[in-house]
């Protein structure tokens, strides 16, 4: 049986049946009540600081549409059967119970004070790394040990975190490593699929193909990986800031190279290369704070690769990938349109609101807002599609 066929004949809960389903409904859902609470408190006093919204927007949101990606792409990389059911169901439970313990972690110091809030949340993406390397190795899929090194990398951060914050630091390491090998790995992943969903997309109308992967891909990747590594090690170095500024503009050239401007006509991969377009600019941004920190601030940078690069990338590939494994036809209608432009506002409100000291607090509410509204806009567009069984081929 191959995991098409698997996913068929699984007879349960809907949205048990392909790991995409409850990991990008119920963290979109997550992301847009997370935000507005840190905002709110943020401005009124409230308890949840800064350090949590960090955890949850990076380890939190991120680390489940992560997973929920995996677990319906792994098993179509390595031929295994993917996980359904009631494996699902619990890995589910395990990010579930995460996010309860990180509330919990807000709303009580006595709690935030205790280990098992860190335990119970680190649990879960250790047992994803796991479920990769294991799917990876049985699989003898070694093209894909890059990403399984970088999962177990980002569960050792999120570890990393709560370990700094237990020490009565800020966890600046861990958040940098943590958003680092997020970064890499939409490099890694998107570098993959967005030349690939253009060149199926122009092949159907004879538009220019983007260029074939090679060395300059996997050029571009290494320098990614040093200067995201250096800058996570050490954050002022100049080093880290010359390899930054020359990773985002190799990336650049890469993603010139796969011919983006010829895909206006389609929503729904013309975002994959906006997606990417935020991580070099991001990469750039954060190599120029590094070089020219008068001219350009840290956050400028980071909030290119969060809000910009993970925020739209993300939403790129939760639409299509929940559109594809449901049967749906691959083409973007208004909802999408609506989303895309939510979220991408919202990240240019949040990078112009480091540029603008004076408009900070206004253009994050704007931003957090906007933030907000897109993956409402998700939830309410996407729980009828993911909720409900796959439409039967015509």
């Amino acid at each position: 049986m191959n995991t098409a066929a698997a996913i068929r004949a699984y007879r349960g809960p809907a949205v048990f049946s392909i790991g995409l389903r409850p990991f990008f409904l119920f963290s979109a859902l997550w992301s847009a009540i997370a935000a507005p609470l840190w905002v709110y408190a943020f401005l009124n006093g409230g308890p949840v600081e800064l350090s949590w919204h960090v955890h949850e927007m990076l380890f939190g949101y991120a680390g489940g549409i992560i997973v929920g990606f995996l677990l319906t792409a792994v098993p179509n990389w390595t031929g295994r059967l993917p996980v359904v059911g009631l494996p699902l169901a619990l890995l589910f439970s395990l990010w579930l119970a995460g996010r309860a313990a990180m509330v919990a972690v807000a709303l009580n110091a006595d709690v935030a004070a205790a280990a098992w809030p860190a335990v119970v949340d680190s649990l879960f993406l250790f047992v994803m790394a796991a479920v990769v390397w294991r799917e990876v190795l049985a699989g003898r899929n070694w093209r894909n040990v890059p990403v399984a090194m970088i999962v177990t990398v980002l569960a050792l951060a999120n570890a990393g975190f709560h370990l700094e914050a237990g020490a009565g630091g800020v966890a600046n390491l861990s958040t940098r490593l943590g958003l680092s090998v997020i970064s890499l790995l939409i490099a890694l992943i998107g570098g993959r699929v967005t030349p690939s969903f253009t060149r199926n997309w122009q092949l159907k109308r004879g538009g220019p193909l983007p260029a074939v992967a090679g060395r300059f891909d996997t050029m571009t990747l290494i320098v990614t990986a040093a200067g995201l590594l250096a800058w996570s090690l050490s954050p002022s170095h100049l080093a880290a800031g010359a390899t930054l500024l020359l990773a985002g503009v190799l990336n650049l050239i890469r993603l010139a190279r796969w011919r983006g401007a010829a895909t206006l006509a389609e929503p729904l991969v013309l975002i994959l290369h906006i997606g990417y377009l935020w991580l070099a600019s991001g990469l750039v941004l954060l190599g120029l704070a590094v070089v020219a920190p008068t001219h350009v601030l840290p956050s400028v940078g980071v909030h290119a690769l969060t809000a910009g690069a993970i925020g739209v990338m993300t939403l790129a590939i939760m639409t299509r990938s929940s559109r594809g494994h449901t049967g749906r036809p691959l083409t973007a209608g208004k909802a999408e349109v609506l989303i895309y432009g939510l979220i991408n506002a919202a990240a240019l409100t949040r990078v112009v609101g480091g540029l603008i000291p004076v408009a900070y607090h206004p253009l994050l509410i704007v931003s957090v807002g906007l933030w907000s509204a897109a993956f409402l806009a998700f939830v309410i567009s996407y729980a009828p599609v993911l909720l409900t069984p796959r439409l039967a081929r015509g």
